[in-house]
């Protein structure tokens, strides 16, 4: 645990609370150690993102644009919701963003207000959509006196009318995130209270007459270091860095050593951390940009040393009067991205990138920009240009002392360029500085969130009402057993139970009056197993056995569509709620809870597999007699519904005939389809019924086919094509081609008398290179130019 009390009570605020959190402080005040320690300590499921690369490979996390999928440029209020541009999520990120605990954000300080709306609009979309960020709890770390966001005039002309600022502060999130915000005031980095006073006063922009003549007696205009100084300058510019580190750099008589970094998967260019043709030469004034990976911990990132020696694998750095060199290897740096362990379902870190290079930079001069986070013995500021906002204190707290710093050009209070709305931001934060008791009220109020979460049925509101809305409007191209119980669950079991849960909550919040946390009290644990088993008991009787009786088809995609997607959400809430109440029924307790609610986002047992919105039947028939349409379709070249519709299809499930006769009794099976298509609808039926115990056909039955079948390969052996079979007989090329496949086992018919020896080959590779529980998996995961025809005949020929 942390030993500052600033740090003390930061840490708890994230681990026993639900407060969305802004960490502030000085520059060396530990923001990024304490980002690390809840990385490490902390028991929540999270995410760490940053607004540009080089920041989310520091902070080993992934950019904001990157995990979130932000498109580039303004976002406006309700874009991402309402539009297109977001690019689609997999599976995979849906079940992290639905199981987050907490989402850290570090350098918010650069982060635009839009951007962080666009944040929110993402976690309402696939968590909470009635929550700011869906629910989830942020952490926002960063000095708005350092880095601001960058905003084009263009872009602002954009969003000027929907923000005061493009402060992350002003963003509609923020404000409605009811903020806990923390200044951190140690400074570990700078001992010298004179120094501190300094930083302190350029920070609040009130530098006084006194502080500025004691930096200013750092001012020397014409101060030329020594090799053996150590001296890095600081400027403004990029191009003002490059010339100063070029110049120096060419003025040295020895060799250039080059070393070509090593990259590997995906690491994006804007992202690399260090040159990826770094030029050395012995004598040269470098800076390590990493902390020593090693246990010798011998460099840390920004330390500056002289090149001593150079050879093909590593550096050797004199650094100022330490008694050893430092023998520098390649160190690695890494591009992470966030996926889902299947066995502990916690989220883990993938190394998707990786590069590597000798972990040093030229370092006579680098841009300020470049300096953030960095710490130097001995710098020199110089401000040839005027500074932007937060510069000059981001110039001067690098410094670890006054006496290790020159001025190339004098300081006064107009060199200090601050926002006044970051100044008046800024002083809110210290006059509203939490304490224990706000601490201890947002613990209980947290854990009384928790239960109340479980009880809640708000989310399924959405659906259901949207599931009922699509009935009325769509009524004549709706069949089957649907609106009773749609109303049912609504009113009996959703409003119904929202109404019992609303009052339990304001029981849940008078019983916690007390001091007591609510999983310490016996009288709240008591009415939350109550509780549990009364909701278990009404959410299966009221919502999913109403659930299971619906019966819905419809020939018309689109609200078909529409229908099944608020099914299917319906039905994935309901899930994660039976699963979450089931699993909490002993008693109440945070940690549990946490893994509880996870889990049940990320549940994948066979059990809790969506129901399919088609017949009465098993499903699997429904999907057999698709797929024979899908073949019939594609080899005809016409409609689906030509061959049968959805509406016959269901009624086929129902009916399971037997024989033509039965077939024709089905209704839209006539006799043309069944003349057609009957003979192979029948054939699948009786696949199926012989997969699953059905009673058999009848001998007779079972000798037509076989002579129906025979006749086909005497056809075929005689020197006819499948194609003048089918029209010598009647009958659709699909249906010869699945009697010569028949043979295929027997050995009657070779498959490459049916399929070239090429696409044989071809498709025998891919399919040896997937794994597929069905033919239609099968199918999505090989070229789209096979058929179901040719997937079944290689199979066969494969399993013979």
């Amino acid at each position: 645990m942390p030993k500052n009390p600033e740090l003390e009570l930061a840490f708890n605020f994230i681990n026993k609370t639900d407060r969305n959190l802004f960490i502030t402080g000085k520059a060396g005040t530990g923001k990024t150690t304490f980002l690390h320690q809840i990385k490490n300590e902390s028991l929540k499921r999270m995410v760490i993102v940053a607004p540009t690369g080089v920041a989310a490979i520091n902070a080993k996390g992934v950019t904001i644009h990157s995990f979130f999928q932000m498109p580039f440029g303004p976002i406006l209020p309700n874009q991402i919701a309402n539009t297109n541009q977001q690019r689609k999520f997999s599976k995979t990120k849906i079940d992290i963003i639905k199981s987050l605990d907490l989402v850290i954000i570090d350098e918010i300080s650069m982060v635009r207000a839009d951007l962080l709306d666009g944040i929110d609009q993402v976690m309402r979309r696939y968590k909470n959509r009635n929550k700011v960020f869906g629910g989830a709890q942020v952490l926002m770390i960063g000095d708005l006196q350092q880095l601001a966001p960058v905003v084009k005039p263009n872009e602002w002309s954009l969003l000027r009318s929907y923000y005061d600022t493009m402060y992350f502060f002003s963003s509609k999130a923020f404000q409605e995130a009811n903020v806990v915000s923390i200044e951190l005031k140690h400074i570990y980095r700078q001992k010298n209270e004179d120094f501190i006073t300094i930083l302190n006063e350029i920070r609040n922009d009130n530098l006084s007459d006194a502080s500025a003549k004691i930096l200013n007696e750092r001012y020397n205009p014409t101060f030329s270091p020594t090799k053996e100084d150590g001296y890095i300058t600081l400027t403004t510019h990029n191009k003002r860095a490059n010339t100063i580190n070029e110049s120096e750099l060419n003025k040295l008589k020895n060799k250039s050593y080059f070393f070509e970094a090593e990259v590997s998967g995906k690491f994006n260019e804007n992202a690399f951390p260090n040159d990826e043709k770094l030029e050395l030469k012995v004598g040269a004034q470098v800076m390590f940009i990493k902390n020593d990976s090693s246990p010798e911990k011998r460099y840390f990132n920004g330390k500056i040393g002289i090149v001593t020696d150079i050879s093909r694998e590593n550096v050797t750095v004199q650094c100022g009067n330490e008694a050893d060199e430092i023998v520098t290897e390649r160190e690695n740096w890494d591009n992470v991205n966030y996926s889902i362990n299947e066995e502990t379902k916690e989220i883990k870190e993938d190394v998707i990138g990786s590069f590597s290079q000798i972990p040093l930079r030229l370092a006579w001069a680098i841009t300020i920009h470049k300096s953030q986070g960095l710490t130097f013995e001995k710098a020199i500021i110089d401000a040839e240009a005027s500074f932007a906002h937060g510069q000059t204190y981001v110039a001067l707290s690098r410094c670890t002392s006054l006496e290790g710093l020159v001025l190339k050009t004098p300081i006064s209070s107009n060199a200090i360029i601050n926002d006044k709305t970051v100044s008046v931001f800024n002083e809110s934060v210290e006059e509203n500085h939490p304490d224990e008791s706000i601490l201890n009220e947002s613990e209980k109020e947290f854990q009384l969130n928790l239960i109340a979460e479980l009880f809640d049925y708000q989310s399924f509101l959405y659906p259901i009402t949207r599931l009922i809305d699509i009935f009325y409007k769509n009524q004549t191209s709706i069949k089957g057993d649907v609106i009773n119980h749609l109303q049912t669950i609504k009113d009996d079991g959703v409003v119904a139970l929202m109404k019992v849960s609303n009052g339990f909550k304001n029981q849940l919040q008078k019983l916690s009056e007390d001091n007591i946390l609510p999983e310490n009290s016996s009288q709240i644990q008591e009415r939350f197993t109550k509780a549990v088993d009364y909701f278990l008991s009404e959410t299966i009787n009221k919502i999913v056995q109403p659930l299971s009786k619906i019966e819905f088809s419809s020939d018309n995609k689109a609200v078909k569509k529409d229908f099944t997607k608020q099914f299917d959400s319906l039905q994935e809430k309901l899930s994660e709620k039976v699963f979450a109440l089931k699993k909490m029924t002993e008693n109440f307790k945070v940690k549990s809870y946490l893994e509880v609610r996870a889990n049940a986002v990320l549940q994948k047992s066979e059990p809790k597999k969506k129901k399919k919105l088609s017949t009465r039947k098993d499903p699997l028939l429904a999907l057999k007699l698709r797929e024979l349409r899908d073949e019939i379709r594609i080899a005809e070249n016409i409609p689906a519904f030509q061959i049968f519709t959805q509406e016959t299809l269901y009624a086929i499930c129902d009916a399971l005939p037997r024989s033509e006769k039965e077939l024709l009794k089905v209704n839209g099976m006539g006799k043309i389809r069944v003349q057609k298509y009957g003979e192979e609808i029948l054939d699948v039926i009786e696949a199926y019924c012989k997969e699953n115990g059905i009673n058999k056909f009848n001998e007779q039955k079972k000798e037509d086919k076989k002579n129906t079948k025979q006749i086909t390969l005497e056809l075929f052996k005689s020197g006819l094509s499948p194609k003048e079979i089918a029209k010598e007989r009647s009958l659709t090329l699909n249906t010869i081609q699945s009697h010569l496949m028949t043979f295929i086992p027997t050995g009657d018919v070779d498959v490459l008398e049916l399929i070239p020896l090429k696409k044989y080959k071809k498709l025998i590779n891919q399919i040896e290179e997937v794994e597929f529980k069905n033919l239609t998996e099968l199918k999505e995961k090989v070229d789209k130019s096979f058929t179901y025809m040719e997937l079944r005949m290689v199979l066969l020929s494969m399993e013979n």
